[in-house]
């Protein structure tokens, strides 16, 4: 079974994390949120798979190569200027030979792909959308659908006193092939703009109203499944954290040495004082005298000077704290390149 994987993006809301790699390899738990979702994708049958890049391509191609180490025969889709939403997946087409998945690869959710992909299968519809409640209307567009899961009409983040509906749009998707034919004539898309290339294309604005004109059946398949689209620091260290807590399935692969603390091969915290949750990752130096307050999330070869106090934090690779200094809340770092 073939899926794309959605990296080309900016990650604007992240700067200045992104300034220095695309958001698709910002790390949670020491691991980049694509990597999760190639590992999704590998464990629920999904072996063929595509990535569209625009930002840092080699940056994403240098870590996944031809995919053999992640269980995926992974493919690459190069974007000299982005073509949105859906412009990107067209521009992928000729990989595709019958139904497929797309998934951002910069959403952190441990979705259950298969009984998505049997629903899909279960009914006439060319398109299945996967849906999840929200509390809060106002900050996703949501999908109106009438009892068999059919979907009548989209808000784009109403108020919920004004929302129609609290299911949110998750960006997870499965086609049929036939998607490609309500697609916008080049240059014709409802968002062109000068600069934009005639290969362009929305879903919201493009693709999902020409489904609607037309009648075609269109799905929604609700989730219960953990999604966080990780478009803010907040939601980063949310994401982080709730790997550590088990709220995400993340299978992070390192030994809970004691209630609350994570820590991987190569640190040594002699003389450290620790209070969970933690995770340190691998290669890291933390002096003696250190304190480190949870829920902290610290990535690989981080340096923590003598003295120094960390607390409530997430520390990307390579992040350097000086001694006898303070650190609270928030990201720090932004992934220099070694």
């Amino acid at each position: 079974m073939k899926a794309m994987v959605l990296a080309a993006g900016l990650g604007t809301r992240l700067r200045p994390l992104t300034y220095s790699v695309p958001k698709p390899m910002i790390p949670i738990l020491n691991r980049p949120v694509m990597q999760h979702i190639v590992e999704l994708l590998a464990s629920q049958g999904f072996n063929q798979v595509i990535a569209n890049l625009h930002w840092f391509p080699d940056v994403v191609q240098s870590h996944f190569g031809d995919g053999s180490e992640f269980g995926v025969e992974m493919n690459y889709s190069y974007e000299d200027d982005l073509l949105g939403t859906a412009g990107g997946v067209r521009g992928a087409s000729d990989f595709f030979d019958g139904s497929f998945m797309v998934i951002s690869g910069d959403a952190l959710t441990d979705i259950d792909l298969v009984a998505m992909r049997e629903f899909h299968e279960s009914h006439d519809g060319i398109a299945t959308l996967a849906t999840k409640k929200v509390e809060d209307t106002s900050e996703f567009g949501v999908v109106i659908t009438d009892d068999r899961g059919r979907i009548q009409g989209f808000q784009e983040k109403p108020d919920p006193t004004e929302a129609l509906s609290n299911l949110a749009n998750c960006g997870i998707y499965m086609f049929d092939r036939e998607i490609f034919d309500f697609f916008p004539e080049p240059g014709t898309s409802k968002l062109a703009a000068p600069g934009h290339p005639s290969g362009f294309a929305d879903w919201a604005l493009d693709v999902f109203p020409a489904l609607m004109d037309s009648g075609a059946p269109f799905y929604a398949h609700e989730v219960d499944a953990y999604w966080n689209d990780v478009g803010t620091i907040g939601e980063f260290i949310q994401g982080s954290f709730d790997g550590l807590t088990g709220k995400v399935d993340l299978a992070i692969g390192q030994p809970e040495i004691e209630p609350g603390l994570w820590v991987a091969e190569g640190t040594d915290l002699d003389g450290v004082e620790v209070s969970g949750p933690v995770l340190i990752g691998p290669g890291c130096r933390i002096a003696r005298g250190a304190q480190l307050v949870g829920p902290l999330v610290m990535g690989a070869d981080c340096t923590i000077g003598v003295g120094a106090r960390i607390k409530e934090a997430v520390l990307l690779d390579r992040t350097q704290v000086n001694a006898d200094s303070f650190a609270f809340g928030g990201a720090l770092g932004a992934l220099p390149r070694g």
